[in-house]
């Protein structure tokens, strides 16, 4: 409902005359309905930002989804992106295909290949999960439940989810400890490699076959897995060892052995070039993890000529330097990084906290402090990961302040409910206050209830979002049925407006042209009396006409006032003429006629002091056009004794 002003209607009318003067200047109050602010402030709102990832991710690295040997490394440009790749063949899967999907890849693949299949599949699948229980809790508050009772129903996804996860656990671990013991296995065939190997240089023995039966020791350690961790570089020293002494000790064919020691040492270089080449890859990690297999390889080729042994070792070694501590100082940046994001993310927290502390009793107060933590929470998105061992506590932290704010703010609201409901009730009875009138006749008197009634709706506190509308919508119909009704019926006076503007304007015409002189006040009275016969005209028009109307007037009193004053004047020089030699008489009536002029400048000073009283109040103009003509008649007046006095004066010189 907008803003309505009767602007159309005259200050008098015959027949409706008090009736529409009061409402042609009565203002409608505007349209009350509640703002967006307000029906934010009626109805409590959650986190506006989305955390859904990191409580998917939370709820993804439970307790229960702990595994040994994780070989995943956060923040790591790799490791992002197969995640995201993985997210990405998931998305728009509903919780069971996500199951499915994860049990299909159980029987598809090999375990040791699932682990960031895995990790994708338990983000996924909890970031639905979250939403799904997220909105299950929102109905059932709705529905008028606590928060604090909602209890998360079963689910017989995650269930399966759980039951799956531990079916590729137990396969994963079993997997591991087969690694574990092909690695020992692996070490009992080297120890017999080199045992083997050891024999070959102790007998000395010289000649192709000899030269045949190491190349086939070489082979088979090189076809032999790896050994446990511990044992790699002892029995790697070992086994180079005896290779050394068989190329010392055994005499074989020079020109074999030289053949051999240079591929040994184009081997060497190209593994040289390989990782000096590492320096340029974009992924530090995956530099790091490719050096690791050129080290490996270094370890299976054989020795090289003595001359060059020192110098292709240096240049490897220099090489595997520069990517070592490129690969030490990237993850010591992240620790750096991961070590500010902590204090970054703690000070959060203790501001989250503090505001989930703060004993706040109004909703502008709520709602201020809603917007304040939905910022921290901003902020936090922008911040990176804590350490590893910190990050999940950190964030619990965090979202524990979070839920503790909002749910106080629930609490608030659901206490607000009652005091919600009865102003629902009395806007209702606005209502049926307001369709009770709505066909009325009775134009100012009706509008004058209307126009309370809208006061009281304003003072009336807000209702709940689920009614907030309809009621508005009921009772600003009443409304702007009673107004369109009222606007219909003096839209018809609006003709006889315009045609008596036009007889205004011919009689003022008409007063304008006439020549009052030797003419009486009667004659003005003539013109008053026309003037006030004719009926309203338009509102927009009535100012200047008036204005013209009495500036028309007062040239006729004016002239009258003239011809008066002249007349006076030598009426006034005769009396004089009578009095002279009677000094008495002259000094007695110049006295009275000076009190007169005292008297007049004192009320004159009054009536500007009232002017200036009545400037400051509205609706003043019409009193104040007739203190001013007061004004003037008494100025014109005392300007006429004085003239009087000096003509006293005159005589008496």
């Amino acid at each position: 409902m907008t803003t309505e002003k009767l602007n159309s209607v005259p200050e008098e009318q015959v027949g409706v005359a008090e009736d529409a003067k009061e409402i042609a200047t009565q203002e409608i109050a505007p349209e009350v309905e509640e703002s967006g602010a307000e029906k934010e402030a009626v109805e409590p709102e959650g986190e506006v930002v989305n955390f859904d990832e990191e409580d998917a991710a939370l709820a993804a690295n439970a307790p229960e989804f702990k595994l040994e040997n994780d070989e995943m490394v956060e923040d790591d440009a790799e490791t992002n992106d197969r995640l995201a790749s993985a997210l990405t063949g998931l998305a728009g899967k509903s919780k069971s295909e996500i199951v499915e999907h994860f049990a299909g890849l159980l029987e598809s693949k090999p375990v040791q290949t699932l682990r960031y299949d895995v990790e994708a599949v338990k983000v996924a699948f909890y970031k639905k999960h979250r939403a799904e229980v997220e909105a299950l809790k929102a109905k059932f508050v709705e529905e008028g439940g606590a928060a604090e009772e909602f209890v998360t129903p079963a689910d017989s996804n995650e269930v399966r989810l759980k039951e799956l996860y531990g079916v590729y656990r137990t396969r994963r671990e079993e997997y591991m400890a087969s690694l574990e013991k092909n690695k020992e296995e692996n070490l009992k065939l080297k120890l017999q490699i080199i045992e083997e190997l050891k024999a070959l240089v102790e007998a000395g023995e010289s000649g192709g076959h000899t030269f045949q039966t190491f190349r086939q020791l070489q082979q088979r350690w090189k076809e032999v897995g790896v050994v446990p961790q511990s044992y790699v570089k002892e029995i790697w020293e070992t086994y180079n060892l005896h290779v050394e002494n068989f190329y010392n000790v055994v005499k074989i064919n020079k020109e074999l052995r030289d053949l051999d020691l240079q591929r040994n040492l184009e081997s060497k270089v190209a593994l040289c070039e390989a990782a000096e080449a590492l320096a340029g890859e974009e992924s530090i990690v995956s530099a790091f993890r490719k050096l690791q297999d050129l080290h490996e390889q270094w370890r299976e080729v054989g020795p090289v000529a003595t001359e060059h042994k020192d110098a292709i070792w240096e240049r490897f070694k220099e090489a595997s330097s520069r990517i070592n501590r490129q690969h030490q100082e990237y993850f010591e940046g992240i620790k750096e990084e991961q070590k500010k994001n902590l204090a970054l993310k703690a000070e959060l927290c203790e501001r989250a906290e503090a505001l989930a502390g703060e004993m706040l009793t109004s909703r502008k107060e709520w709602n201020k402090a809603s917007e304040r933590l939905i910022e921290i929470q901003k902020v936090w998105k922008t911040i990176g990961f804590a350490p590893k061992k910190d990050n999940a506590k950190i964030y619990e932290r965090f979202r524990m302040a979070c839920d503790k704010f909002f749910e106080l703010k629930r609490s608030f609201y659901e206490g607000i409910k009652t005091e919600m409901d009865h102003n629902l009730q009395l806007k209702l009875e606005i209502c049926e206050a307001a369709e009770a009138i709505k066909d009325s006749e009775q134009w100012k008197k009706s509008a004058d209830e209307l126009i309370a009634l809208q006061k009281r709706w304003r003072e009336i506190g807000p209702v709940s979002r689920r009614h907030s509308d309809a009621v508005w919508k009921r009772f600003r119909a009443a409304c702007d049925h009673f107004f369109a009704r009222k606007s219909e019926h003096f839209a018809s006076v609006d003709a006889a407006h315009n045609d008596n503007l036009a007889k205004k304007n011919a009689l003022l015409t008409e007063i304008e042209n006439y020549d009052i002189t030797g003419g009486s006040i009667e004659n003005i009275k003539e013109f008053q009396r026309r003037w006030s016969e004719i009926g309203y005209v338009p509102l927009k028009e009535k100012e200047a006409l008036q204005k013209r109307y009495r500036e028309a007037i007062d040239r006729l009193f004016a002239v009258l006032r003239s011809g008066d004053r002249e007349r006076g004047t030598e009426r006034f020089r005769n009396k004089i003429n009578g009095m002279k030699g009677n000094g008495g008489k002259l000094r007695n009536e110049r006295e009275r006629l000076y009190n007169k002029v005292k008297q007049l400048e004192s009320d004159i000073a009054t009536l500007e002091n009232n002017i200036g009283f009545f400037s400051r109040s509205k609706g003043a103009e019409a009193l104040i056009r007739d203190v001013e003509h007061k004004i003037e008649r008494a100025k014109q007046e005392m300007a006429a004794t004085i003239e009087k006095i000096q003509l006293i004066d005159q005589e008496q010189e």
